[in-house]
């Protein structure tokens, strides 16, 4: 279980009639490091003192509530019990708070954005991840701006109401779908992209929303799903892969679903003891998930005679998703307990805003 205590920041609401209340949570990462004169090396921020690092926080014009977790998480940890605490821990909150930003190592923010959007279902408040690059207590830092503008967009209203009804992850001027987003870089700013789905919003001297694409506010009522199947796994194709190694990977011990990251538009090996064995693993009850190694484009299996062959093993394809979202998705619907046949349909059909229509 995770530990944490609530406190209030002291910022620019004096006199202002019906402000935002936003609730931040601090998971652990790279932002919240700060420069100790004495030890002359980087210690983890004690969040009480926040302001001392970002004076910004006193004129954000928005109640803000700031959740640390203790001990911190390094994102390298985090793990489908975490997500779930997550989700749990903003639904207990959910009623109390416009908006939510959570503070993340930028490793695995792609996987907790895209578990937390599946875990969340109608989700009528923004819940934004965001994180930093270089810590908040050195000089040329990136957490201050993501920070500040992460903050800004789960307040942000119009006309009284929320704006944004989805999980995202802001970085770096962008606000991305949370299921769309992948870490691209690790060594630059510009850490996450979206290949296949617009970005939800362009922050520079003005935030410029890109309505089209945001998910509408939904009708139905706000719940929370407390559970996660972990009995899946990654198989990355590779020239040369032996078929020894991937009948060895497919007789996993509780095995349920595999995420195939395939070539270009979901092409394989036509190699007919390859095939074999996805077809016996998928006859035997394994979902098999087709999704591609590229960045962008999508799973289209009938265009090649490899793709067709992956198809006729039961294969189902993966359209535009990406690896975490992938990977998550069957987390979460696995853990229904649906008929294999439910499970693979859902697979295929849009949920949150994580595929193609």
């Amino acid at each position: 279980m995770v530990k944490y205590k609530s406190f209030k920041i002291d910022t620019d609401t004096k006199g202002k009639a019906a402000v935002s209340k936003v609730l931040m949570i601090y998971t652990g990462g790279t932002l919240g490091m700060v420069y100790d004169k004495l030890k002359k090396t980087l210690v983890p921020l004690k969040f009480e003192e926040i302001q001392k690092n970002i004076p910004e926080l006193e004129r954000f014009e928005s109640e803000l509530t700031i959740i640390p977790i203790e001990p911190p998480i390094d994102s390298s940890n985090m793990s489908p019990a975490i997500w779930i605490e997550l989700a749990a821990l903003i639904a207990k909150q959910y009623e109390k708070y416009d908006g939510f930003v959570i503070l993340h190592g930028t490793d695995t923010m792609a996987h907790t954005a895209s578990a937390l959007s599946f875990l969340l279902e109608n989700l009528t408040k923004p819940v934004i991840l965001t994180g930093a690059q270089l810590p908040i207590g050195v000089t040329r830092t990136d957490a201050r701006e993501n920070m500040m503008t992460a903050l800004e967009l789960a307040a942000d209203k119009v006309d009284g109401e929320t704006i944004l009804h989805e999980v995202c992850i802001y970085f770096n001027g962008r606000l991305l779908r949370g299921n769309r987003a992948k870490k691209y870089e690790s060594s630059q700013f510009d850490a996450f992209q979206s290949e296949n789905y617009p970005m939800l919003a362009e922050v520079g001297i003005y935030c410029v929303y890109n309505r089209p694409y945001m998910l509408s506010k939904p009708a139905g009522d706000f719940k929370v799903y407390t559970a996660l199947n972990p009995n899946v796994l990654i198989l990355k194709l590779f020239p040369g892969i032996s078929n020894a190694f991937v009948k060895q990977m497919l007789a996993t011990e509780n095995l349920e679903a595999v995420v195939l990251e395939t070539y270009g538009s979901g092409n394989a090996s036509s190699d007919e003891g390859f095939l074999n064995l996805l077809k016996a693993a998928s006859d035997k009850g394994i979902i098999i998930y087709n999704v591609s190694q590229c960045s962008g484009g999508e799973v289209r299996q009938g265009d090649y005679d490899t793709g067709k062959g992956l198809q006729n093993a039961g294969v189902i394809s993966g359209k535009d998703t990406t690896t975490e979202a992938a990977v998550c998705k069957l987390m979460y619907l696995l853990a229904m307990g649906n008929p294999i046949s439910e499970t693979k349909r859902l697979l295929q059909e849009n949920l949150r805003g994580e595929v193609v229509d």
